[in-house]
């Protein structure tokens, strides 16, 4: 067991315009795409914006419990495959005209609303935010950096709209890596892990239940407020938590669940699953966004060895929200067994198996040991001195803001100048977001500088197909028409109609596979030609269908 997997993050950013809190959501999702585009492809010299989406393949209704929702039965949002996600699309490319839109490269308005980029990521309007979906990496570390590569994509982004109001007068858009607009909305911050079809969803869902429930107390992010509008006074360890209804089910955006159930693996479906989660808070955090994915691994690797530790719990949705609520981490909840446990106690629980299995195999890889060791340090904090964890955790760090304020000016959980300090914590610039400014305090740490999460936001990881994608978007921009994660189309012309390379192995196409026929391609067509040769069941010519 190894805390190595294929894993990626997606987060959708909460948006506002700085001079119009009424402005629509989804054109302001609009114009953020729409200028990171832009700049992309003036950093590449292309002559259009970089490749759109293909929507080909994905199947949104498909539900691991071995059934398909009909279409007329689902709700709108779940419908991410085709219509409804274009007519969201056109709704906001009019919102976008009639405001005033960037210009095109020939003048014209050119609305941008889904992009793949050079670093093999995709960023595109999600319903009414800005989403960044991070490119597929193989340890938790690796998911850490290019999930803080899409911080630096969503600050670029809001830096190019702020250049372009301070010549157009328009009003300038800002960011937040947040979950909720404490106003009955929550919006995503999801996680992706490759598992093998063949570990029953079954044992998936009965062995992540307790863990999900619980794993708020290392990689929540903090909220003031309880209740789904905030309305209850108070601060609490996630953000997510109280959006929550239901233990299992496929919605994302109704009536949520702990656990989701979607079976849409972007690879080749008789051997993979893709276990998609949305119970997770978006954290700034690189510890806690470490141990979020180290964590989930090692727990996904004891079920597929049927070692999960039986911890199932009376009443997981009820669990999730009382320990959410208690920052002072003594609140029990029942199991079904009839013991009481706590957050942290449960965690611990997943801890030692995920210790006591790796013993057995014969010791951690160099990656499984670092979270171990994390996971334990931090366990041990929690119980103990939790604001100690103030420079680690995204919540606590929070926390002791609040505590500090509050202590200062004798605020009530209730007074609205709390919230606007949470609204700030994740502002996206390093000048306002209370949580840069923490770290270039030297008061939070990070595993990553500047410059290291700068390269992870222009180049793909190097051990999975997202180096092809990525290399071809940014060596040969042009050429690329669309793409999503197992499929790249290109318009060549001494190729027919034109080419698709067919990526159904997440580790398969890496660096080491293509790097010798990329660098020996003086164009796009060459590199199609040589990879046909070498991967003949890979290349389709002549259709882009």
């Amino acid at each position: 067991m190894s805390v190595r997997r294929v894993m990626g993050a997606e987060t959708e950013f909460g948006v506002l315009a700085t001079g119009g809190p009424h402005a629509d959501a989804t054109a302001l999702s609009t114009r953020v795409v729409t200028a990171y585009a832009a700049l992309v492809r003036r950093r590449l010299g292309a002559s259009r914006t970089t490749a759109g989406w293909d929507y080909h393949g994905e199947s949104p209704l498909r539900d691991a419990r071995g059934f398909t929702v009909p279409r007329e039965q689902a709700d709108p949002s779940q419908l991410t495959d085709a219509a409804p996600v274009l007519t969201a699309e056109e709704v906001a490319a009019e919102a976008i005209r009639e405001n005033g839109p960037p210009d095109g490269p020939t003048g014209r308005p050119q609305a941008v609303l889904n992009t793949v980029l050079p670093n093999g990521a995709r960023l595109y309007v999600d319903h009414s935010h800005p989403e960044y979906s991070s490119p597929e990496v193989t340890t938790p570390r690796d998911a850490v950096l290019y999930d803080a590569a899409g911080d630096r994509v969503a600050l670029d982004a809001v830096r190019e709209i702020a250049a372009d109001a301070g010549t157009t007068g328009r009003d300038a858009v800002n960011l937040y890596k947040n979950n909720t607009d404490n106003k009955s909305v929550s919006y995503g911050a999801h996680e992706n892990y490759l598992v093998p079809r063949s570990v029953p969803f079954d044992a998936l869902a009965a062995g992540l239940l307790p863990f999900f429930v619980s794993r708020q107390v290392v990689c929540g992010a903090g909220r003031v407020g309880l209740g789904d509008r905030g309305q209850r006074p108070g601060f609490q360890i996630s953000q997510r938590a109280d959006f929550f209804e239901r233990e299992v089910g496929l919605e994302t955006t109704i009536h949520r669940p702990v656990v989701n159930t979607r079976d849409e693996p972007h690879a080749e479906r008789s051997r993979h699953r893709r276990l998609h989660v949305i119970i997770g808070d978006a954290n700034l955090s690189h510890t806690a966004n470490l141990l979020k994915f180290g964590t989930t691994s090692l727990v996904l690797g004891l079920i597929e060895a049927g070692a999960v530790p039986d911890l199932a719990l009376a009443d997981p949705v009820a669990a999730l929200q009382s320990i959410s609520h208690d920052p002072g981490l003594t609140t029990t909840v029942l199991l079904r067994d009839g013991r009481e446990l706590t957050g942290v106690q449960l965690q611990r629980h997943y801890l030692e198996a995920a210790r006591a299995h790796e013993h057995a195999a014969g010791g951690p890889d160099p990656d499984t040991r670092e979270v171990l060791e994390l996971w334990a340090e931090v366990l041990d904090a929690l119980e103990t001195d939790p604001l100690s964890l103030a420079d680690r955790l995204d919540w606590v760090a929070k926390h002791a803001l609040l505590l500090g304020y509050r202590e200062r000016d004798g605020l009530a959980w209730e007074d609205p100048r709390l919230t606007l300090i949470d609204l700030q914590y994740a502002d996206v610039r390093p000048e306002k977001g209370l949580y840069h400014r923490l770290v270039a305090a030297g008061r939070m740490r990070t595993l990553f500088g500047t410059e290291e999460v700068e390269r992870a936001a222009g180049l793909p990881p190097e051990d999975t197909r997202a180096w092809l994608r990525g290399m071809l978007v940014g060596r040969f921009p042009d050429d690329v028409l669309t793409a999503n994660w197992d499929s790249v189309s290109l318009a060549l012309p001494g190729v027919g109609r034109g080419a698709r390379i067919a990526m159904p192995e997440p580790l398969g196409l890496t660096r080491a596979d293509v790097e010798p026929l990329l660098s020996a391609a003086p164009d796009a067509e060459h590199l199609v030609r040589a990879l046909a040769a070498a991967r003949p069941a890979l290349v389709h010519t002549g259709s882009l269908a």
